[in-house]
């Protein structure tokens, strides 16, 4: 016998003929979207930043609303939140990542001449000229890009500003965002409720359950991996900045949000800061400051950050996340950078689910079905 269906009203056929619509009409949307996407590009960017703001801050809203506040004040109160603690950080970050990136290419050079010596002097012993050659070119090569990054830059923005009317339409596009995403925000559950009231009747119950699968491994991924991402990078760059390390707070982003790949950001993380601390080397007070750093940010992020701030909720895997930003960014440029991560949480919720019905066939099973 196939395992009778979970779903109240609705046989195993029912079940799955719904779950397989759905699936499919999930994928056709996604290819709707990227063929209107190439067709009004233009216009794709401002709403979908829109559309993401108003996902990413209707809990807020939400909360706010089940303590009695209008929705619309909800609304404004969390924007005008945001918008301070924005302007905040950019008034803070943009200097000093200004003046951080001002000293990368002196870093790399420094470090392609000092670092050598120091490990030798460790080693008690002189490396091979090839290592003391590659590493020189290496710095000297890094230094180089760095330098010649900020021309580069310029001059794409000059030429972006020289086009007045792709520029013009460009800041109108995004002067729109924060409007758009005020009422995407507001009106949020009579949009959700006009979606939900176009489903047939026999078919809410399970297609909302779909909906809100998506929604949880989005969210989780949201929550999870961004929440944890720019705590550790907090706390490495506090801890890297009180060891005196040259480029902390670079050094502490990069290790922070690259923990995305379990162990990627934390080992870039350590490599620089010991290539930080040759350049800066004070004492071996330093050394134990950077190791306490690190220790105490992945205690915490096991400890603490994971299990009591974000839950225990997958979401998307690492792997699946780079892979879906590598392979929609090539394709599709910026909007598939910023699509990737969602398209990667309805395919992931679609596959499950299909290979949740096949596993229930009889095809599967070896049993014959008596429906």
């Amino acid at each position: 016998m196939i395992p009778p269906a979970p779903e109240v009203g609705l046989t195993e056929v029912e079940a799955r003929r719904i779950d397989l619509w759905w699936s499919a009409v999930m994928v056709g949307s996604l290819g709707l979207v990227f063929a209107l996407l190439s067709v009004f590009g233009g216009v794709a960017v401002p709403v979908l930043l829109a559309l993401s703001g108003a996902y990413i801050f209707n809990p807020m809203v939400t909360a706010l609303e089940k303590r009695g506040l209008d929705r619309t004040w909800g609304t404004t109160l969390v924007f005008v939140g945001g918008t301070l603690l924005a302007a905040g950080a950019v008034l803070y970050l943009v200097p000093v990542f200004r003046d951080e990136a001002a000293k990368l290419p002196d870093f790399f050079r420094r470090g392609s001449t000092q670092v050598v010596p120091h490990i030798e002097a460790l080693l008690g012993r002189s490396l091979p000229d090839l290592v003391r050659q590659r590493t020189a070119e290496l710095g000297q090569q890094a230094s180089d890009l760095v330098q010649s990054a900020g021309p580069a830059a310029a001059r794409i923005l000059a030429s972006f500003a020289g086009n007045t009317a792709r520029f013009v339409a460009t800041l109108l596009g995004l002067s729109v965002v924060p409007v758009l995403a005020f009422f995407f925000l507001q009106d949020y559950p009579r949009l959700m409720g006009m979606v939900r009231d176009l489903l047939p009747r026999r078919t809410v119950a399970l297609v909302g359950r779909r909906f809100a699968e998506v929604d949880e491994v989005l969210s989780a991924f949201v929550r999870g991996q961004l929440t944890v991402g720019a705590v550790l990078s907090a706390i490495y760059s506090v801890g890297l900045s009180l060891a005196g390390i040259d480029m902390a707070i670079v050094i502490g982003v990069i290790a922070g949000f690259g923990n995305m790949v379990p162990y990627l950001g934390t080992g870039v993380g350590i490599l620089l800061s010991l290539v930080g601390l040759m350049l800066s080397w004070q004492g071996p007070w330093q050394l134990a400051a950077v190791a306490g750093t690190f220790v105490v940010g992945q205690m915490l992020e096991g400890l603490v950050i994971t299990p009591r701030i974000v839950g225990e909720k997958v979401g998307l895997a690492p792997v699946a996340v780079i892979i879906a930003i590598l392979a929609f960014g090539e394709l599709f440029g910026f909007v598939g950078i910023l699509l990737a991560v969602p398209v990667a949480a309805i395919l992931k919720v679609v596959l499950r689910v299909v290979v949740q019905r096949y596993r229930r066939t009889s095809l599967y099973t070896g049993e014959a079905s008596s429906q």
